[in-house]
């Protein structure tokens, strides 16, 4: 069974943009899991833009199921999470302009650096995955730097359309196929909603997807619980 963690960053977002205490993000990750998420995925970023400090140590006292933080492998990063202990941390790329995670962390172009950073995690007792392409060099590269997980980027299959949507469904399933291979247990996201995860959510390997702005977007109208639900029938799940 393919396991849902839900991003709450966005939550976040609708705070920050009035600079005000609301709506606050723990809450909402509470509701998640009694909606039947099987996890809580926060991005605590350099500039702070949506989730911040007090939620992430908030977060970590109260999520009963799993907490995956993802972060950018910088020593003030990697410090924070020593501290905090999420249950896991996904390194990702991180750009001041992006509006969101624009594409998989280059692995191979420093593997010194990210295997120093799944080290310290490491030695904190946190567990690690990596957001990559579904690329061989990208997965192939995260198990040399000693990553448990790789989390691959759907948003290529997110956004084709036509025959492209059996082209980057089968790149996925090469990805997954070959991290598993490699003893790498798979997540996936990016992109993901509720016309397009049912595919991802079937690939064998594939046993955790981590969905955040599809299911907050549908909250606006449906309510929190719900929408998190729906997803859940979605993946297939229910």
């Amino acid at each position: 069974m393919t396991r849902l963690h839900v991003n709450v960053d966005h939550v976040a977002t609708l705070r920050q943009a009035r600079g005000c205490d609301y709506p606050d993000p723990v809450p909402a990750a509470a509701i998640c899991e009694m909606a039947g998420a099987s996890g809580i995925t926060i991005h605590l970023r350099e500039d702070r833009r949506h989730i911040c400090d007090r939620d992430l140590r908030l977060m970590r006292q109260v999520v009963t199921t799993t907490l995956n933080l993802e972060l950018a492998a910088t020593d003030e990063m990697i410090d924070i999470a020593r501290e905090v202990r999420p249950d896991i941390c996904t390194l990702v790329p991180e750009k001041r302009q992006e509006r969101t995670t624009e594409g998989g962390l280059a692995v191979a172009a420093d593997p010194a650096a990210v295997g120093r950073a799944v080290r310290l995690l490491q030695q904190a007792g946190i567990r690690v995955s990596l957001f990559v392409d579904p690329e061989a060099q990208a997965v192939t590269a995260s198990a040399e730097v000693g990553a448990e997980m790789v989390e691959l980027h759907t948003g290529d299959w997110c956004a084709a359309r036509g025959p492209a949507r059996g082209e980057q469904l089968a790149r996925l399933a090469r990805a997954a196929e070959l991290a598993a291979g490699l003893g790498l247990r798979v997540a996936a996201g990016h992109g993901l909603h509720y016309h397009n995860v049912r595919e991802v959510a079937a690939l064998p390997q594939v046993e955790e997807l981590n969905i955040g702005h599809a299911i907050i977007a549908r909250a606006v109208f449906a309510g929190l619980d719900a929408a998190v639900r729906r997803m859940l029938a979605a993946m297939g799940e229910r």
